[in-house]
């Protein structure tokens, strides 16, 4: 009979990480599971509803998959919670910039982080446990990846923070265009931005969705000045905040609105024509490190080159005779 010898050292990684493993998801059962009776009953009540209403079967699962990630972000998003309405609103303008206005869409972002920083360190921690074991070097990956893991919803959002805005920024000077032949026209600011936001939907959707949005608050009964001046703090967009300010001065003091449209349209085409001269100008800066490191080699081999060669065949058997 063979005996088999296992060796405890080399079992302690795989047991440590199988540990790590299975206290996380106790953690988070507990987490996702501790709710309130009275939640619970909800759910009871809901749960009948669907069962004898007349919602299709094909839904619940996606019902119940948006019902469980609602309930857990809240509870995952706690250590992360902001402590004062400052940061809330700073948290709810990064968002705003990115175009996320919903509701649970702080809570979301902060569970997401969570979530992030628990995988990075279970699946970088642990694919280096299976292969070196218990090592400083281990111990590092895992923290650098949780680190990644954490920080990547950030990233991405200022990723989509910039290209919105320059979505913005890109688009706007036509948009004005339109909304000054509008205004030209007899149309009112109001009916203006309406046929704005209809006519640009195609190839402007991002400025056609915020005009859009004024246009449901003015409905609403919101005043002009609020909806405009949130128009431009909502957006984060330096042109957008100008052209609000400008509208609300116009309509504040009686002033024609178009020629302050007119005016603002030509001062955006105006920044862009320098922008575009700016980045000529800095184009011949940033050729130099590729002349130097990939064109200039190149260029030294083909012209020395030659001459090289000839000269060393002249040397060679004048030293070789000496």
């Amino acid at each position: 009979m063979i005996l088999a010898v296992v060796d405890f050292q080399t079992l302690l990684p795989f047991a440590l990480f199988g540990g790590v493993t299975a206290g996380v998801m106790f953690a988070l059962e507990y987490v996702l599971t501790s709710r309130a009776r009275s939640n619970e009953r909800l759910d009871l009540l809901s749960t009948v509803r669907h069962r004898f209403g007349n919602s299709s079967s094909s839904s619940l699962p996606e019902k119940t998959v948006s019902k469980v990630i609602q309930k857990a972000t809240p509870n995952l998003a706690k250590p992360l919670q902001p402590k004062s309405p400052e940061e809330v609103c700073q948290l709810r303008d990064r968002l705003n910039y990115a175009g996320i206005r919903g509701e649970n869409a702080v809570t979301v972002l902060l569970s997401m982080k969570v979530i992030g920083l628990m995988l990075g360190l279970i699946l970088g921690g642990g694919c280096l446990l299976f292969v070196s074991g218990i090592t400083q070097q281990a111990l590092t990956v895992a923290i650098v990846a949780g680190g990644i893991l954490f920080y990547l919803p950030d990233i991405i959002l200022k990723y989509f923070t910039r290209r919105r805005q320059q979505a913005i920024f890109l688009g706007l000077p036509d948009a004005l265009d339109l909304l000054v032949v509008c205004v030209e026209a007899g149309l009112g600011l109001d009916h203006a931005m309406r046929k704005v936001a209809a006519e640009v939907q195609a190839s402007h959707p991002i400025i056609a969705d915020e005009f859009a949005l004024c246009n449901l608050q003015l409905q609403m009964g919101r005043s002009r000045n609020e909806v405009l001046h949130e128009l431009g703090c909502r957006t984060g967009v330096d042109d957008l905040r100008s052209l609000a300010s400008i509208l609300i001065q116009a309509d504040k003091f009686g002033s024609s609105i178009a020629q302050a449209l007119r005016v603002q349209s030509d001062s955006m085409r105006t920044r862009r024509a320098q922008l575009a001269e700016e980045k000529a100008a800095k184009t011949a800066v940033k050729l130099i490190f590729p002349l130097v490191l990939f064109i200039f080699p190149g260029i030294f081999v083909v012209l020395v080159g030659p001459a090289a060669i000839t000269m060393l065949r002249q040397m060679l058997p004048m030293m070789s005779g000496s």
